[in-house]
């Protein structure tokens, strides 16, 4: 198997495991209330240590895809996350999908697979310097928190901010594994111990930014990240990695064109019924996992008002 089909298999997989995840950390985000200690009450949470242990497990399928595929690949294929979320987060619900959500899923994914397209390049070996990765831990450091503040529509700014974060976790893994498997240098060199430290910060910052996203329903948040995700981490690639889009300006086209159909495609998703909050014992179950019915924090969370 070719190491681009390799990338493309094991991100596949990883879409479907970030989607269970996500359908599962907005049904746990539906039963908290908007006052509280949220991030003990998070702690305390079976269910949420589920979609912990997912999201996990697409992470490692998601540095895997990287150690194969350049980042103008491996990103865009998130999209199917987004396929998967939607219609199972609807299940989970007890509503059908409504045809402005499909139609909304439908323009996304259009708009990420003509980024897809213009998407180019052998196996990666070139990697982020020290500096380099300060700089874009900086710049996206100070994005988030000018996301993160206090105002309207906190689903959506989060869900950027988490897609960012996500984003750039990811160029970031590339740099460390890339850096720490090349026979040349040492395993744990300086610079790839620093940059394990930023994945580690800017992964974690990305799952808590999306629970929170997730408050306001699944598929705009959700539609959300799958977008901001692969454009930060494209924009790496092409910007400090030397990867290129396929076709020239004509790609440079395609790819704004996509990226503009996909971003149509999330403003219909925002427009799409949020799901009633569930009921307990109606969260998914996660094999191997105790039933994400039980109480967070030793006591029952009452259902979302409003």
């Amino acid at each position: 198997m070719s190491a681009t089909l390799l990338a493309v298999a094991l991100s596949l997989v990883s879409a479907v495991a970030y989607a269970t995840a996500a359908v599962a950390q907005e049904r746990l985000a539906a039963r908290l209330t908007e006052s509280g200690p949220r991030v003990l009450r998070l702690l305390g949470s079976g269910a949420w240590w589920a979609s912990v242990g997912l999201n996990a497990s697409a992470a490692l399928l998601h540095v895997a895809a990287l150690k194969y595929g350049p980042l103008t690949l491996v990103q865009p294929l998130g999209a199917l996350t987004l396929v998967a979320a939607v219609p199972l987060g609807a299940r989970l619900a007890g509503r059908r999908v409504t045809r402005l959500e499909w139609r909304g899923t439908g323009l996304t994914l259009i708009g990420l697979g003509t980024l897809l397209l213009t998407a180019s390049g052998p196996a990666p070996d070139d990697t982020l310097s020290l500096p380099e990765a300060l700089t874009v831990a900086a710049v996206t450091a100070a994005a988030i928190g000018v996301l993160s503040r206090r105002g309207a529509r906190p689903g959506l700014r989060h869900a950027t901010a988490s897609g960012f974060a996500s984003g750039v976790a990811s160029a970031l893994t590339q740099t460390v594994t890339v850096a720490a498997t090349d026979a040349s240098g040492p395993l744990l060199s300086a610079r790839v111990v620093v940059v394990a430290l930023l994945v580690a910060a800017f992964a974690v910052g990305g799952l808590f930014l999306s629970q929170t996203a997730y408050r306001g329903g699944l598929g705009a948040p959700l539609a959300v990240v799958t977008l901001a995700n692969p454009v930060a981490a494209s924009a790496i690639g092409v910007a400090l990695l030397g990867e290129r889009l396929r076709g020239g300006a004509g790609g440079v086209f395609l790819a704004a064109a996509g990226a503009a159909l996909a971003a149509y495609g999330v403003v219909l998703l925002t427009r799409s019924p949020r799901a009633p909050a569930p009921a307990p014992g109606s969260l998914p179950s996660i094999p191997g996992q105790p039933e994400p019915a039980e109480a967070v924090a030793g006591e029952a969370l009452p259902a979302r008002r409003g």
